[in-house]
Formats: C-alpha cells, sequence, structure tokens
C-alpha cells in the first residue's frame, strides 16, 4: 500500500512539473507574439512617417549601429505620437535627427597616461 501510495504521488507531482513547464513555454510563446506584434507597430508606424530613402538609411544604420538606430526610432515614433511631424521625413530630415541623437549621446574619450616612477641609473651618484 505504501508503494502504490509513493507511486500516485511521485505521478501527480510529474503531472504538476509537466504543466508547470507547459505553462511557462506558453508564456514565453506569449511573450515572443508580443514582441513582434510590437515591432509590426513600430515598423508601420515607421513606415508612414519615413519615406523610402529615409527608411533605407535608418536599416542601414540598424545594421553597424543597432543602439543609436533604436533611439532615433524611439524618438520618430515619439515624434509620431505626440504629432510633432507634419509629414513623411526624407533622407536630408533623418540626417538631421541622426545629428541631434549623435550630439545628445556623444560620448567624450579621455586618456590618462600614468607614469610609473623607476629608478634610473642616471639618478644615482657613482663616486
Amino acid at each position: 500500500m505504501a508503494e502504490d501510495e509513493l507511486k500516485a504521488i511521485r505521478q501527480q507531482r510529474m503531472a504538476e512539473l509537466q504543466a508547470k513547464h507547459g505553462e511557462s513555454g506558453n508564456d514565453q510563446q506569449g511573450q515572443q507574439e508580443a514582441k513582434q506584434r510590437e515591432a509590426e507597430m513600430r515598423n508601420t508606424i515607421l513606415a508612414q512617417v519615413l519615406d523610402q530613402s529615409a527608411r533605407a538609411r535608418l536599416s542601414n544604420l540598424a545594421l553597424v549601429k543597432p543602439e543609436k538606430a533604436k533611439a532615433v526610432e524611439n524618438y520618430l515614433i515619439q515624434m509620431a505620437r505626440f504629432g510633432q511631424l507634419g509629414g513623411k521625413i526624407s533622407e536630408t530630415g533623418l540626417i538631421e535627427i541622426l545629428e541631434k541623437v549623435s550630439q545628445q549621446t556623444e560620448k567624450k574619450t579621455t586618456v590618462k597616461f600614468n607614469r610609473r616612477k623607476v629608478m634610473d641609473s642616471d639618478d644615482e651618484d657613482d663616486d
């Protein structure tokens, strides 16, 4: 009787684990679908805001510098949501926006030299 109970408990526990694992898989699938919907929404907004040459430039930028491209996309989407864009942005307009974003996110590089003090044979007097 104890073996039967133990076997039943094991089966129940296994079913719980499988159900839990299945739910996490569904949750991951739901998150993936949400990301796809968000990406589609971003693309439709950018298609409405940018002309063809500007979209090509932005996609080229995304290949080289994905962080900067994402920042520009976010900036354009925000401007579109608040109605700050008059019409479609051309390539020259996108270049101006890229310059603005570059100035805001510009990193200043500093180089610091640490010189080691080493005893030099010239400093010693060998009398």
